[in-house]
């Protein structure tokens, strides 16, 4: 139906029986992410983004540390405010460095929404629009409170990105969760994968009474399947994961991952291009805040989320 609906809405205009909308200006957005350029999980935003913006009308581009260096981040941020968008859209990967560049592109007019990571009580103090994302440390405890009834007593949390104050949080909800104290259950694990592999492995060697895990993504994710296969462990521990990938959801298919907490990253990238361009036409903007997750990915529900994984999901 919706095919049909704009292939006549279409049609009409070609005809001149109605018009098609026009702006003054190609509307331009900025979008800022934290992520290193071999982080893929971000794939999806980008997409999101890209569609957003060919249905919009509008030019959105993407910019990021190549390394993730948050100082990095910020510059870039002053960067782009420098060159007068219609809109910034960014992460708060960490609130102490981006507090600057973000409030100086508010204090400028430029409309600021906040996605990914982050709180929306940081994105309030920042002066932005609205904050669009998941509450982490809660997710983590989702998480943690889904492990403990399952019966795990002690876990690794392998955190692949320990420099951003958000994926802490998700360590500490776990915990929080299962009711322990977080202590030396987190890895510093670093993102290169053959180094996260390694340091599973001799993390599982050094307390084999660990009986789950938790990892913040594909990047950690993925490297800890590796470790769990070759040490002939797939399936017999525990696994929880935040997001998704296809290789996270055949682990899920196959019982050695139990769950992926979703955070819709497609909506994290999508629906601020969405607002910024209403706002920029026509002045009208949500008033709250949009949490994107979390929502649990299990064996159960998997068919109806995996043909996207990766891409819109």
């Amino acid at each position: 139906m919706k095919k049909i609906m704009t292939t006549l809405v279409a049609g009409l205009i070609s005809l001149g029986v109605v018009s098609a909308p026009a702006f003054a200006e190609n509307e331009r957005f900025v979008l800022v992410s934290h992520a290193p350029d071999s982080d893929s999980w971000w794939n999806t935003i980008k997409n999101a983004i890209k569609l957003a913006g060919d249905q919009m009308g509008v030019t959105v581009e993407y910019r990021n540390p190549p390394t993730g260096d948050l100082a990095d981040m910020a510059r870039i941020i002053e960067q782009a405010s420098a060159s007068n968008p219609d809109g910034i859209i960014s992460t708060i990967a960490d609130f102490n460095v981006l507090k600057g560049p973000l409030e100086n592109a508010v204090g400028k007019g430029i409309p600021v929404i906040t996605i990914n990571s982050g709180t929306e009580e940081q994105s309030k103090e920042i002066g932005a629009l609205m904050h669009v994302g998941q509450p982490e440390f809660d997710a983590g405890k989702g998480a943690g409170e889904k492990a403990k009834a399952a019966g795990v007593t002690k876990f690794v949390c392998v955190n692949h990105y320990i420099t951003n104050p958000a994926s802490v949080e998700r360590c500490q909800g776990f915990a929080a969760g299962l009711g322990v104290e977080l202590g030396s259950q987190m890895v510093d694990s670093g993102q290169d994968p053959a180094e996260i592999k390694s340091k599973i492995m001799a993390y599982l060697q050094a307390n084999p009474d660990t009986n789950g895990i938790l990892t913040l993504g594909p990047t950690s994710a993925h490297p800890t399947l590796a470790a769990l296969d070759e040490m002939g462990k797939s399936g017999t521990i525990y696994f929880g994961t935040f997001d998704l990938s296809p290789e996270i959801a055949t682990a899920i298919k196959s019982d050695v991952i139990s769950f992926a907490i979703d955070q819709q990253p497609f909506l994290q990238g999508y629906l601020p291009v969405v607002i910024l361009t209403n706002l920029a036409r026509y002045g009208v903007v949500p008033g709250n805040s949009i949490n994107s997750g979390p929502g649990f990915v299990t064996k159960a529900n998997i068919a109806k989320v995996e043909q996207y994984a990766g891409e819109y999901r």
